[in-house]
């Protein structure tokens, strides 16, 4: 008997101050009630542009999304709002890329963007974007760490120390922690 498994996890979170950006994901891959993996690595730096992305859901729909981001990219001549937008619509309209299972975050220092399964870009208020199990977790610590600081954190240390919480706090995050920067 085949079981149907599903692969839960991941927290992204990532932002920018001024000229520094900083993005950073859990390591950790759950498949049904199991730890899977503890060290994914799910952000990364693209090449030839000053972007951060990172990706929450299935690992090969997130890859997928990534590479098309990419091309975007490349194809867009680095305008990273003009390629998330229609990222998005390709997502929307394109019978394949609809049934990806995954979000991705995109940060740049002209924008910061979550683009959802559903078409969706949205470019979040404050300039934080959190995605994944414990992305609501991350968020909120993030928020208080900026509100409470007497003195200006940089986005990495911010980040390091929300995914630190949101891994106490939510089953499928952990605390083996990627951070990227510029």
């Amino acid at each position: 008997m085949m079981m149907n498994k599903v692969f839960h996890g991941t927290t992204i979170i990532g932002f920018s101050v001024g000229d520094k950006l900083a993005i950073g994901g859990d390591g950790q891959v759950t498949l049904g009630e199991e730890i899977f993996k503890a060290g994914a690595k799910k952000v990364r730096k693209i090449d030839g542009y000053d972007v951060l992305v990172g990706f929450a859901g299935a690992a090969a729909d997130g890859l997928t999304l990534l590479d098309r981001f990419e091309e975007k990219l490349s194809e867009y001549s680095g305008n990273v709002q003009r390629s998330v937008v229609e990222l998005a619509k390709d997502w929307r309209m394109d019978r394949y890329l609809r049934r990806l299972e995954a979000m991705l975050v995109v940060i740049s220092r002209t924008g910061n963007y979550v683009l959802s399964g559903n078409g969706d870009v949205i470019e979040p208020d404050d300039g934080i974007c959190a995605i994944g199990s414990g992305g609501g977790y991350a968020l909120a610590a993030a928020r208080a760490l900026l509100m409470a600081s007497d003195s200006q954190k940089c986005p990495a240390d911010i980040v390091k120390i929300s995914l630190e919480i949101a891994s106490g706090i939510c089953i499928f995050t952990n605390s083996n922690i990627t951070i990227l920067t510029i």
